[in-house]
């Protein structure tokens, strides 16, 4: 049985890898395009997404309490962690309540989910920052695709400005295209803490591990 980072894979390579002329929001071209939206929007993606990202975090940034990014990519994908995160708690304690002596772990922490708006609101209570905001909270930033990161150091620069404490970055498909090296440079500038580890930069994925996968697939097919 494939595991749901590779579920999550085939299911990009599937869905949301398409080849041919493309001019990319950085104002790249490319001869592929990588539409993330269409997996983590679709209900089995979305739920792959959120178990790999939260697996991520426990594994990278467990003293985080709350994901979030820029909207529109970092959406679903906050959704998709924040309730897996919630499914995580649920089905502790309902282990715990069968057989309490068959979890020595401690319980799971819930993590929340911010979004960051492309601009402030000019109404209401005009945020920048909607859903979890607390100073001083450690937080992980996420984003779907990084090409040359534009999106993502938008949601850093606010998060900062907000007071929370950047872990660092998880981002579902690197480009390799000089995101990851803006991002790493714009994460080394942060101011450091001396309860958390130096922030970094986590890809799932690369560009190249989805045309690998959609190459896999279509020889399949064959």
């Amino acid at each position: 049985m494939t595991s749901p980072r590779e579920q999550l894979l085939n299911l990009i390579a599937t869905l949301s890898f398409t080849p041919g002329d493309f001019t990319l929001a950085s104002g790249q071209k490319s001869d592929y395009y990588i539409d993330c939206r269409i997996t983590t929007l679709q209900a089995e993606g979305g739920r792959l997404a959120g178990i790999v990202l939260l697996d991520l975090i426990r594994e990278h940034f467990p003293a985080a309490v709350a994901i979030g990014g820029l909207t529109m990519g970092a959406d679903p994908l906050v959704s998709a962690t924040a309730i897996a995160s919630a499914q995580e708690l649920a089905d502790h304690r309902d282990l715990l309540e069968l057989d309490p002596d068959s979890i020595a772990d401690p319980e799971p922490t819930l993590l929340h989910g911010f979004l960051v708006r492309k601009a402030e609101k000019t109404h209401g209570t005009g945020r920048l920052i909607e859903g979890f905001l607390k100073p001083d909270a450690p937080v992980v930033i996420v984003d779907d695709v990084c090409t040359t990161g534009g999106s993502t150091l938008t949601a850093i620069e606010a998060a900062k400005s907000a007071g929370m404490t950047i872990l660092g970055v998880l981002c579902l498909v690197d480009r390799q295209q000089g995101g990851a090296e803006n991002i790493a440079r714009a994460l080394a500038s942060l101011p450091k803490s001396d309860s958390y580890p130096h922030p970094s930069f986590i890809p799932v994925f690369t560009a190249q591990d989805v045309r690998a996968s959609r190459s896999r697939i279509d020889t399949a097919k064959k």
